[in-house]
């Protein structure tokens, strides 16, 4: 009989968020895959979260900094998307980032953009 090797990964978040990037004006047809209407094809933030439960508080910290809108939240992969006009998305994620990083002890991310 063959011997089969099994390798267990462990998944041990950090306090951090790994990823935030600002696409503006993102493409008619990413926006067509992520279900958004035409019309509000603005600008769309993507952030990722871990421990990924802190994606809410970050969803909360964006609706109460900006005029943006909620795209997509999931408290189990930590991912957020946030949408809105350039500098309402930015507005939003710099104030996610302050308010994690600052009051919370998460590391600081470089935000990037496309």
């Amino acid at each position: 009989m063959e011997q089969i090797d099994r390798m267990i990964q462990e998944y041990v978040p950090g306090k951090q968020i790994t990823l935030a990037h600002i696409i503006s004006n993102p493409e008619p047809e990413l926006c067509k895959k992520l279900g958004l209407k035409e019309e509000q094809r603005n600008s769309l933030a993507i952030l990722t979260i871990t421990p990924s439960e802190a994606s809410i508080i970050a969803a909360d910290v964006a609706k109460k900094s900006a005029n943006v809108n909620i795209v997509f939240v999931d408290r189990f992969s930590g991912s957020l998307m946030i949408m809105g006009d350039m500098s309402s998305c930015e507005s939003a994620t710099k104030e996610i980032i302050s308010f994690i990083c600052d009051n919370m002890g998460f590391a600081k991310p470089k935000i990037t953009r496309s």
